[in-house]
């Protein structure tokens, strides 16, 4: 049993880690490998389980800190900051924090209504659908040559704007950072710019609702779940680490419509496996 539960621990960690921040949906990816494959409320209790998903969340989070290590230790002020090669401008944390205004006021004020309406497979499924048609737009009618090629060129307005569209992710399903990448994309952001600031917003959001959600469930901890906690948080990191350094070298190129296109096979695939 305790090999099953590392292997469960195992699997659900790397499913994380290469979802999380990939424009796919890591909810309607847990929802096939966990809920309808792995069960892993059946070896632990729900909250134990609920408490499990939270810290593999941090393994990606850390993945994304130590990718951007040397813009964030300098938007802090550790380090010396980053800057566009051509215009000399760059990135600052009031634009993060315009960023992350919109989705943040909204998730404070329908967080109750979202936590008990919208979590079902049938709004995952929906949220995977409208996602995926919202990056084939992005794809379709953006600008043909980008305002922001770097972050570093990112506007306010810009980045104001990218926190509305980060608004959709607050559906399950929808998925977070393929809302964001879409809507700059819709902005005038390159693939690229809307994708480094989509990950660097990241951190500060996703830092603060673990953070909440960990101090809610401290008394779930225990030795006995303790290895299935520390196996999955690694391999969360590691393949979130993988992912995201491909994920980045990849998008410019290949664009988002490929994504969705894997977003609506997900989707039919929950759908026929759950109904």
């Amino acid at each position: 049993m305790i090999i099953w539960e590392l292997f469960v621990a195992l699997i659900l960690g790397i499913v994380e880690g290469l979802t999380e921040f990939a424009p796919v949906s890591s909810t309607g990816h847990m929802i096939i490998v966990d809920d309808l494959l792995l069960h892993s409320k059946d070896l632990f209790s729900a909250p134990v389980a609920n408490t499990f998903k939270v810290v593999i969340q941090l393994g990606s989070i850390l993945a994304v800190v130590i990718v951007f290590k040397d813009r964030i230790l300098g938007l802090l002020g550790l380090a010396k900051k980053e800057t566009d090669k051509e215009t000399g401008e760059s990135l600052s944390l009031l634009k993060i924090f315009v960023g992350l205004l919109p989705a943040g006021i909204t998730g404070l004020l329908f967080e109750d209504y979202i936590d008990e309406h919208l979590f079902s497979v049938r709004t995952v499924v929906v949220g995977l659908v409208l996602g995926a048609i919202l990056m084939i737009i992005a794809d379709f009618v953006r600008p043909k040559t980008p305002k922001a090629e770097t972050v570093d060129r990112v506007s306010y307005k810009q980045a104001f704007g990218i926190g509305l569209f980060q608004c959709f992710g607050l559906w399950p399903g929808f998925s977070r950072s393929g809302s964001t990448i879409a809507g700059g994309v819709l902005l005038g952001m390159s693939h690229r710019a809307a994708s480094d600031f989509t990950f660097i917003m990241a951190v500060p959001i996703m830092m603060g609702a673990s953070g909440i959600s960990l101090l809610k469930n401290w008394e779930h901890f225990s030795l006995d779940a303790l290895p299935f906690f520390i196996v999955g948080f690694i391999a969360a990191f590691v393949f979130a680490l993988i992912s995201i350094r491909f994920f980045l070298k990849l998008i410019n190129r290949i664009k988002l419509v490929p994504f969705a296109i894997y977003r609506i096979v997900v989707a039919i695939l929950i759908y026929v496996l759950y109904f």
